[in-house]
């Protein structure tokens, strides 16, 4: 592992998605993205995705010209056709517009159908609290996992992510269906680390913390067991009925991942409570969650977002982490 500046990782991601066809301003935006993404300890979804992405785009698997378009209008709530363009643009153009409509009359949803990973969910989400609201957003996919009481892939680890406006730094809580992303799994393999608890099961059928076995068999274990199977099924469920996309099961019968299914949702806070008594609420609920006493009396318990917070400090003081293998591939794109 080593260190690079931030700008250093930006740019040289600008100039390979320049290089790749990308306009100015999407390469700026989804450079920006992968950059953020690495410097708030989301290795998952920085370095480790970036060549993949970049693949896709060479081999014409997505349309990067392409632009969402707004198909259908029922006031505080759209739906709009991500015509199967780059997902990180798509997702980033609706959550701007949820957050308008939330402008406009408190709270804005959107529906999107025809898009692709966006990679992280939580950056959409900090997007709306950038802008002072309650963000919330997710996704569907292709089958990754099996429901409770099945072995057969089934349903998808659906990520979603929520966000509460901050001035010291916004709360995030994003997390996939799965006890570990497929992306975190990924990481640790290649990083020949163990999982901290069992996350999924062997060929065999019994649990492992060995994210090499769980990627093999496929067989991801859902957060809260059967709370998480149906938590799962319903987040699908969802996404499909008000965009009027695919669902799961659609998906995983196309053979690859393409044109998932997506909500973006933004309440505005600001107009609920005015900012001062947001930021005081919010503080208030935060200095009790951590007057909680921490079993191994070291480090206070965290509130969803503290670490990435405090990853991102160090990130912007002292480097942004990398892994050299990666950082040397990027370097050779």
């Amino acid at each position: 592992m080593r260190r690079v500046s931030f700008q250093a990782l930006y740019d040289k991601f600008y100039c390979v998605l320049t290089e790749v066809g990308f306009s100015d301003q999407r390469a700026a935006l989804c450079a920006q993205l992968f950059a953020e993404n690495q410097r708030d300890g989301v290795y998952s979804h920085g370095l480790n995705r970036f060549p993949g992405f970049v693949e896709s785009m060479k081999k014409k698997r997505i349309d990067f010209r392409a632009s969402p378009e707004k198909v259908e209008s029922l006031g505080a709530l759209e739906r709009w056709d991500g015509k199967r363009g780059v997902g990180l643009i798509n997702a980033h153009a609706c959550m701007q517009r949820a957050i308008e409509l939330a402008q406009q009359h408190g709270m804005g949803g959107v529906g999107l159908k025809n898009t692709n990973h966006w990679m992280r969910a939580g950056a959409y989400a900090l997007q709306a609290a950038d802008a002072g609201c309650v963000g919330i957003c997710w996704t569907n996919t292709t089958p990754l996992m099996p429901p409770w009481g099945s072995a057969e892939k089934k349903i998808g680890n659906n990520p979603i992510a929520f966000a509460v406006p901050r001035a010291e730094g916004h709360i995030l809580l994003d997390m996939a269906m799965s006890q570990y992303s497929n992306g975190k799994l990924e990481v640790l393999r290649r990083r020949e680390q163990q999982l901290p608890l069992p996350g999924g099961y062997d060929n065999q059928g019994k649990l492992t913390q060995d994210p090499g076995e769980i990627l093999e068999s496929r067989r991801a274990l859902p957060i809260g067991y059967w709370k998480g199977s149906g938590l799962a099924l319903v987040l699908d469920m969802i996404a499909t009925v008000v965009s009027g996309g695919q669902s799961t099961h659609e998906i995983g019968n196309q053979g690859a991942e393409y044109s998932v299914s997506q909500v973006f949702i933004a309440l505005d806070a600001t107009k609920l409570m005015g900012q001062a008594l947001l930021s005081e609420t919010v503080d208030t609920i935060i200095q009790d969650f951590h007057t909680a006493a921490p079993l191994d009396g070291s480090e206070s318990v965290r509130y969803p977002g503290e670490g990435m917070l405090r990853t991102r400090k160090d990130s912007l003081e002292k480097g942004v982490l990398v892994d050299e293998e990666q950082w040397k591939e990027l370097l050779a794109m």
